[in-house]
């Protein structure tokens, strides 16, 4: 499974792009490999496909939503940290399929997910942090999708 992390050079954007390397029979998503990008197209508009696009929306919700592991935090059930959470910068702006190339004229049906901050000025880039917890929030998606 191929997962790319592509930042834009001049937006407050990134985008995950998640290539399907296996069946997914709970998606009903048996054959993963395609001849064409035409016949990824068949893939992408099935029910279980947009059913898979829906979980993987939901599923990065709560990912993002989670505050970060703090190192220095107490497992004493006394130790309560009620200092209000910091509102989440980042948004999703788009969760959508996409054909993947893959090796040897094969291509693959993936996710597209397509994360904004809007704290950050229009006309710049993410910052290096920011596109590294983008990385974190891909590899937890995947994992608890199940799509590995």
């Amino acid at each position: 499974m191929a997962t790319r992390i592509i930042p834009d050079e001049d937006k407050p954007s990134v985008a995950i792009e998640i290539s399907l390397d296996k069946p997914l029979p709970d998606y009903d998503l048996n054959e993963v490999e395609q001849p064409t990008p035409r016949d990824v197209d068949g893939v992408l508009v099935s029910q279980g496909f947009r059913d898979l696009v829906d979980d993987a929306r939901g599923v990065l919700l709560e990912i993002m939503s989670e505050p970060p592991p703090d190192p220095n935090a107490s497992s004493q059930i006394t130790d309560l940290d009620l200092t209000p959470l910091e509102a989440h910068s980042m948004e999703i702006a788009q969760v959508t399929g996409a054909i993947c190339p893959g090796s040897d004229e094969v291509y693959r049906p993936g996710l597209w997910i397509v994360l904004h901050d809007h704290r950050v000025p229009a006309n710049q880039a993410l910052p290096a942090a920011a596109v590294e917890r983008v990385g974190h929030y891909a590899e937890k998606l995947v994992k608890r999708l199940d799509i590995e």
